[in-house]
């Protein structure tokens, strides 16, 4: 991770936007998941954007403005079975969103999550029709969000628009959890 910020701020200048979207999971009952599988999941969304925010705060320190946004879930707010190492690294990055906004605030670099609820990929297009619909029925707005939503919040976030919000996880979920 530190030799690709080094090689990214050495061609393009120290980001002073970071979005940190990677994201797994490995569903399995509680009882029934292997290390590895619990491993995995809290390594990649958890850890990783630890080592990563870690690697790129330092450039934004010394610009004395950033913007890092981490995309949560609703799951980390709900919890659904069979994914209590999806929800816990979820739940775990929205603490990491809400410590770090407030270590960095005075620096000018706010911190911020999106926890997206059911949104129109490739992932939910393959699944079977009535399991569409049973996710459908879950959600008030009665559809799916849409990629380019969660992109105009993450742009809304990025902009000095939002300089005065910091340590935030916003929901955007069509009304499926509302805590």
């Amino acid at each position: 991770i530190d030799a690709f910020a080094a090689a990214l701020k050495a061609d393009h200048g120290a980001p002073l936007i970071l979005v940190n979207n990677a994201g797994i999971t490995q569903d399995n009952l509680a009882m029934r998941m292997k290390p590895s599988e619990w491993n995995a999941v809290i390594n990649t969304n958890l850890n990783g954007v630890f080592h990563l925010t870690q690697s790129f705060m330092r450039g934004m320190m010394k610009a004395k403005f950033g913007r890092i946004i981490n995309i949560s879930s609703v799951v980390g707010r709900m919890g659904n079975p069979g994914q209590v190492n999806y929800a816990a690294a979820k739940a775990g990055l929205e603490g990491f969103t809400r410590a770090l906004g407030a270590e960095l605030a005075s620096r000018n670099i706010t911190v911020n999550a999106i926890a997206p609820g059911f949104i129109a990929t490739d992932m939910t297009d393959a699944l079977a029709p009535d399991q569409q619909m049973k996710m459908l029925e879950r959600i008030p707005a009665a559809r799916l969000g849409q990629p380019k939503e969660v992109a105009a919040l993450v742009q809304f976030l990025s902009s000095d628009a939002a300089g005065y919000i910091t340590g935030e996880t916003i929901a955007i979920n069509g009304g499926l959890y509302m805590g």
